[in-house]
């Protein structure tokens, strides 16, 4: 299994439109659940009086959250089609999906847009396929659910209704419609999923499976620079200081010498672990434990990048991005100070200049050093960090220049690093 090409995919939408059951749909047509699986959640779904909620149940695994009928946390389900092993990032329908798919422990190759066949795009919908542009999701399919609940069921005139307001919006953030399939489904009754259904006998395109296949698996990132964002330390009796993270780009080996930014410390490589097992190599996407010789357990911490002496990773003294603001109560100064979630890092930072506002639907500047920022507002900002923190332009490391920006216990924005300036250590 592990020879095939590995993608993350994230499945996005409206609260309503059935992004839940499509992903239970796709796990159980996969065969990465059993069967017997989504009987017992039919009978509990029944008996709870939300029959049809048992596909969605299955990545709600948590009681408390079946108790409240509400999808909470990230959860990773991994599937298989015939050309791929794909990791679910599944995330839920409101905001903090946006802080999940950021700083989840994987970014999304590709997304699948869910969208009710019977409301048709939502401000929800518009909202989520921005941000899978703005984050840097290239590839994305639209799967229009629910066609066996329209009236009447599977009509072809309702979905191209809805098809062509997909469009627009589409069009609107920047994507281009050829490249992009939009299927009609039924996610309850399986139509369209794995097999053609006879009930959409107008519809000539692929399946959801097909185009699962069809997705383009990123560029490998291993002829970059090594970035690995330190996920915890461990001190090890007989052994000693273990980091432990996820290999972002770059491949690490023993006998490497490797800095650790911003703490600025250097050390050799010993050896590398990944399940208890030694790596002769270790490449991006691992999750590896490795062993550094001239390095004591207070020298690392959460939040270090480790990367090559002649590449280290850059500490920004201030860095410029393009943000987008989701969900902010009041206005948003300059000298405003929220906590950046960056990689393994969280760091609070300054906005010291707003410096545009941009048009979201062509991306031309819109005023130029406006006063203050507004939830959905597009922004170009430069910000100063309240203490060292790696932080890499989007277009040289993506995995390290994206990142969420919380504060009052929410995220209010996302964003991409566009510049950085330098801090020399």
């Amino acid at each position: 299994m592990a020879d095939k090409p590995h993608m993350n995919i994230v499945f996005i939408g409206h609260v309503d439109h059935g992004k839940s059951t499509t992903v239970g749909r796709v796990l159980l047509e996969a065969g990465a659940i059993d069967p017997y699986v989504i009987e017992k959640f039919k009978k509990q779904a029944e008996e709870k009086g939300k029959a049809t909620f048992e596909f969605a149940w299955v990545m709600d695994s948590l009681k408390e959250e079946r108790e409240r009928g509400v999808t909470i946390d990230v959860s990773h389900k991994r599937f298989d089609t015939d050309k791929y092993y794909f990791t679910v990032i599944d995330a839920p329908g409101h905001r903090d999906f946006v802080k999940n798919m950021i700083t989840g422990t994987s970014q999304a190759d590709a997304a699948v847009v869910v969208c009710s066949a019977i409301e048709g795009p939502q401000a929800q919908t518009r909202e989520h396929v921005f941000l899978a542009k703005t984050l840097g999701v290239k590839q994305i399919i639209i799967a229009i659910n629910k066609m066996d609940a329209i009236k009447p069921a599977y009509d072809e005139a309702q979905f191209n209704k809805v098809k062509e307001q997909i469009g627009q919006l589409l069009k609107s953030v920047g994507f281009k419609l050829d490249e992009i399939p939009i299927i009609p489904i039924s996610a309850y009754k399986a139509d369209n999923i794995k097999t053609k259904s006879a009930n959409t006998a107008w519809y000539k395109g692929p399946t959801l499976f097909e185009c699962l296949n069809n997705l383009k698996v990123p560029a490998s990132t291993e002829g970059l620079a090594l970035r690995l964002p330190i996920q915890d330390v461990y001190t090890i009796t007989g052994i000693g200081t273990v980091p432990v993270g996820r290999i972002e780009t770059g491949v690490l080996k023993p006998d490497m010498k490797v800095i650790f930014m911003p703490s600025n410390k250097v050390g050799e490589v010993k050896s590398i672990e990944m399940h208890h097992e030694v790596l002769p190599i270790a490449k991006p996407g691992d999750n590896v434990g490795f062993n550094v010789r001239g390095i004591a357990k207070n020298d690392v911490h959460r939040g270090d990048v480790a990367g090559p002496v002649d590449n280290p990773p850059t500490v920004a003294k201030t860095f410029t991005c393009q943000i987008v603001v989701l969900n902010h109560p009041t206005a948003i100064p300059v000298g405003y100070t929220p906590v950046f979630h960056c990689h393994t890092a969280q760091v609070a930072c300054t906005f010291i200049e707003l410096q545009k506002k941009l048009d979201p639907k062509t991306g031309q500047v819109k005023e130029e050093n406006p006063t203050f920022l507004k939830t959905g507002d597009i922004a170009i900002v430069k910000v100063m960090p309240t203490k060292p923190f790696v932080v890499e332009k989007a277009k040289d490391f993506p995995q390290l220049g994206r990142f969420a920006i919380r504060d009052m216990g929410q995220t209010v924005a996302a964003g991409v690093c566009i510049d950085v300036e330098k801090k020399e250590m």
